[in-house]
């Protein structure tokens, strides 16, 4: 169970003057493009809205009141295995708090785990059971965010992490046994661990479900696998499949064949990398046309600049092209291959083309992902996108209680 005490000192995390003089300075020489027709979209991100989040991010943003709302968490930095990592930490209120480690994916960063840490730490405080508590660590992927800079680990991906994180949890935390959560790449890392590490973890919650394999091939950056739409489909789900390509093709395609071609352009240009990374926020999650109602402008631009302040863009986007250079493999040959109790969250905004919220679980039991996970606790919400945890924060809380609840 939790161990109260960690045995070093925090380190509030603090972004040098010269590092936010520079910025500013970069975001005044902004060239955008010609953008003509683009207001809806069609294009990518238009260049109306970059404009006005650029001005804003110049002249109204304050980084300082951001970074004084991140630490009034506890912030730690390690090494793991050479490898430099950060973390947050809320020390979990209640009898016997388990430790619990959420993981992120991108573009996230650690901060989306904004919302549900406190609930998770001290649920009496929020109406729930003190018995339900957890010691929450809240790590940045390595490459990600403050676990920089990583230039002697070019080849890190998501099972990788997995074992870091182990040895995080146990050698460096001294926990017995613990639990985690993630989504996105975080699920990914979450699952491995789950595979590799099932004796010592209490269980395991996710967002979607996916194979461990699904970077494994020569065509990862295709989710169809180069396979055409099939004739004769009903129209909504055709258009389904036109929508969900639309959705992912070109971030899929450009991490896993030119990452670092990306990240020239991006690591130079803080409104490239706003406009990279503000698309896939802008079209994961379920804002019904309006980012801003799930994002505001101060929350796009805080996770702008913990990617932005750290370099970390080039090394966050690797991921994919590793998962796929370093295919993953198993630890064993047992079924299911996710020996862990597993919890899933499904969200209505990533139904499969032809699926109803209503049919999501029962989908997904039935499919070639289902027998991957010793699933113990299955839970499909209307509402919420990609971002879970940020979206739908309250759904989130409840059904990872309900996952641990009979697993302490």
């Amino acid at each position: 169970m939790a161990d109260m005490n960690i045995p070093f000192e925090p380190t509030p995390i603090h972004v040098a003057d010269d590092v936010l003089d520079d910025l500013k300075s970069r975001l005044r020489l902004t060239r955008l493009p010609v953008d003509v027709g683009n207001e809806d979209w069609r294009y990518g991100v238009s260049r109306a809205y970059l404009e006005e989040l650029v001005d804003y991010w110049l002249h109204e943003y304050d980084w300082r009141k951001a970074e004084a709302a991140i630490n009034a968490y506890e912030h730690y930095r390690v090494t793991v295995d050479g490898v430099p990592v950060h973390f947050m930490r809320k020390p979990g209120v209640g009898p016997d708090p388990v430790p619990l480690i959420l993981t992120h994916g991108w573009p996230w960063t650690f901060w989306h785990w904004s919302k549900v840490i406190d609930p998770l730490a001290d649920p009496a405080a929020f109406g729930g059971d003190p018995a339900d508590a957890f010691d929450v660590i809240v790590p940045c992927l390595p490459g990600f965010g403050f676990s920089t800079p990583l230039p002697d680990n070019p080849d890190m991906n998501f099972w990788k992490v997995a074992d870091l994180w182990h040895t995080l949890m146990t050698d460096v935390l001294g926990h017995r046994k613990y639990a985690a959560a993630g989504c996105d790449i975080g699920a990914l890392v979450t699952g491995q661990l789950g595979h590799k590490y099932a004796e010592e973890l209490h269980a395991i919650h996710i967002g979607s479900g996916q194979k461990l394999t699904m970077f494994n091939g020569d065509r990862a950056w295709d989710l169809s696998g180069g396979r055409p739409i099939p004739d004769g489909l009903p129209e909504s789900v055709h258009s389904r499949i036109v929508e969900l390509d639309r959705r992912f093709a070109v971030h899929l395609a450009a991490h896993v064949l030119g990452s670092s071609t990306l990240a020239h352009g991006l690591s130079d240009s803080p409104a490239g990398l706003l406009a990279w990374i503000l698309e896939r926020w802008t079209k994961w999650s379920d804002n019904h046309g309006d980012v801003e109602t799930v994002f505001t402008k101060d929350d796009i631009l805080t996770h702008t600049m913990i990617f932005w302040v750290n370099n970390a863009i080039g090394t966050s986007v690797r991921y994919y092209a590793n998962a796929n250079r370093y295919p993953w493999t198993p630890s064993h040959d047992r079924w299911p291959v996710i020996e862990a109790p597993t919890g899933i969250t499904f969200v209505g905004y990533e139904n499969p083309p032809g699926i109803t919220t209503d049919q999501r679980v029962q989908d997904f039991i039935n499919s070639e992902r289902g027998p991957w996970y010793n699933h113990v606790n299955l839970t499909a919400h209307h509402d919420g996108g990609h971002f879970i945890p940020w979206e739908i924060p309250d759904a989130w809380v409840t059904d990872l209680r309900h996952t641990f609840r009979s697993q302490r």
